[in-house]
């Protein structure tokens, strides 16, 4: 289990998890499971952006500004009212166009429903964003150290839940075939939509 994965695992043992668990309806034992998926799924995608410079600096600017990590200062208030750290807003930058399939793999891994999933990893990503933010400050992490820090976390996370980073693999797959099938479409349509003017234009002059 990588280190960050640890610390949110540990922070939310018993009645943090419990309730998780009441939140979405869940099992203690499957919200204890999907913590020990959700986190690494997140870590590994933050490790991706952050292997581009820019989005690295952006990163650590955004946790310098908004993720101190006194989040688990009180974690029972943050557990009661989620929605107040805006963890929708991370993932929605932090997976894109990917996070209904990350959620929908979840589920089924899990056992919950689609919508129970996107709250654990929406109740989560604030707390990734927690622990980071704390190991920024007490490492003295820049924006390349913290990219090589996830890079770190990420292979930790690959070793010792391989099957849940394959989920965000088949997810970028997926995504990749579903955005050339698209261009494919808009393509077919628009040469169908030539063709269509084209040929109208011949059918006038003849009438002319």
């Amino acid at each position: 289990m990588n280190a960050i994965t640890q610390i949110i695992t540990q922070q939310l043992g018993g009645s943090a998890a419990n309730t998780i668990a009441q939140r979405f309806g869940i099992s203690e034992t499957t919200a204890n499971t999907a913590i020990q998926m959700a986190v690494p799924l997140i870590l590994t995608a933050l490790a991706r952006k952050a292997s581009q410079p820019q989005e690295a600096q952006s990163l650590h600017q955004a946790i310098a500004n908004d993720h101190d990590g006194s989040i688990f200062d009180n974690l029972m208030g943050y557990l009661g009212n989620p929605q107040s750290a805006n963890g929708a807003g991370i993932l929605g930058h932090v997976f894109g166009s990917q996070q209904p399939a990350i959620e929908n793999n979840l589920a089924q891994a899990t056992g919950m429903d689609q919508s129970s999933a996107g709250g654990v990893l929406e109740t989560l990503a604030p707390l990734v964003m927690g622990s980071l933010g704390k190991t920024q400050q007490e490492n003295g992490l820049d924006a390349s150290g913290l990219s090589n820090y996830l890079n770190v976390q990420q292979q930790e996370a690959q070793a010792t839940a391989p099957n849940a980073m394959g989920y965000l693999a088949r997810c970028s797959i997926k995504t990749r075939m579903a955005a050339r099938w698209m261009i494919f479409s808009v393509w077919l349509r628009s040469s169908s939509g030539k063709k269509q003017r084209r040929f109208g234009f011949a059918k006038r002059r003849v009438d002319r």
